[in-house]
């Protein structure tokens, strides 16, 4: 089996030190980096699978490096930061991270967010890289084995679970891991209230529940991609619990829990405002 690849950026030696000794820990190979230059270009010569980031550091900070690696890799990128300000969160969520862990780190919970993000399948190859031993071959969490391999949402939404890909009127669009699987998992639990909590325990890990918010960003980028391609509704925000897909076209009984619920349309722009979800 082939070694999987870390690059660490930090720049605080004793915090390069702990990330460093936990990754290899879990059996990566690791490199570190303790800027952003030296970042950007130490994934270009080796590229990673894994990333952990820090938004505070020399020559370029956290959010520019990260922009640049998703530029060209389909790589894991963990934040690992000091900076617990939602915004900083929501842009580090936004430009192409996976998860976001707050300093100072557990090295176990760490751990278990990087396993639960390998747990997941990647994009574009992964059914190569399985096959080439480069990631577990598991099913996506959002994905149960016995669900058929194409969701028709209507309004023109179909999304390909053998493929991971999603497509309104015929044009792919373009999502990111994450949105991919949040999405897909609405649509197997077509007309039903998702709660964030099972959300967050299928999509990321049971180590993560609290964090809800994780689930509040990608919906909200989802709607803002989807809405590019149509003025269709298919995701509905149940205030105070979670959300509910339904098939855009079909009459619903718009009804949540025994009461009527509110149905939003919001989008990333709102959720940086700070509208409550």
């Amino acid at each position: 089996m082939q070694e999987l690849h870390a690059l660490v950026v930090e720049d605080d030696p004793d915090i390069s030190s702990a990330l460093v000794e936990t990754l290899e820990g879990a059996g990566f190979r690791v490199t570190s980096a303790p800027d952003g230059r030296q970042a950007v270009s130490a994934a270009a010569a080796d590229p990673p699978d894994l990333v952990t980031l820090d938004l505070t550091l020399p020559h370029m900070d956290g959010i520019e490096v990260c922009r640049r690696i998703r530029e060209t890799s389909d790589c894991y990128i963990v934040i690992v930061s000091a900076r617990s300000d939602e915004v900083d969160k929501l842009i580090g969520l936004e430009v192409g991270a996976d998860d976001f862990v707050l300093k100072p780190f557990s090295p176990r919970e760490l751990r278990a967010r990087v396993a639960a993000l390998f747990r997941r399948p990647r994009t574009a190859t992964a059914a190569d890289e399985s096959a080439n031993g480069r990631s577990p071959q598991v099913p996506s969490p959002a994905q149960p084995v016995d669900e058929p391999t194409t969701i028709s949402a209507g309004a023109g939404l179909v999304i390909n679970s053998a493929r991971r890909e999603v497509q309104v009127d015929g044009t792919i669009v373009d999502l990111t891991r994450i949105e991919y699987d949040v999405l897909e998992y609405l649509a197997t639990h077509l007309s039903r209230v998702c709660t964030r909590e099972e959300m967050v325990l299928a999509i990321w890990s049971s180590a993560l529940t609290h964090d809800h918010h994780l689930v509040d960003v990608h919906v909200a980028n989802l709607r803002g991609k989807l809405r590019r391609h149509s003025d269709a509704t298919w995701i509905h925000t149940i205030r105070g619990i979670g959300y509910r897909m339904d098939r855009e076209g079909e009459e619903q009984d718009r009804r949540a829990g025994g009461g009527p619920y509110l149905v939003a349309r919001i989008d990333s722009e709102d959720w940086a405002r700070g509208l409550d979800f």
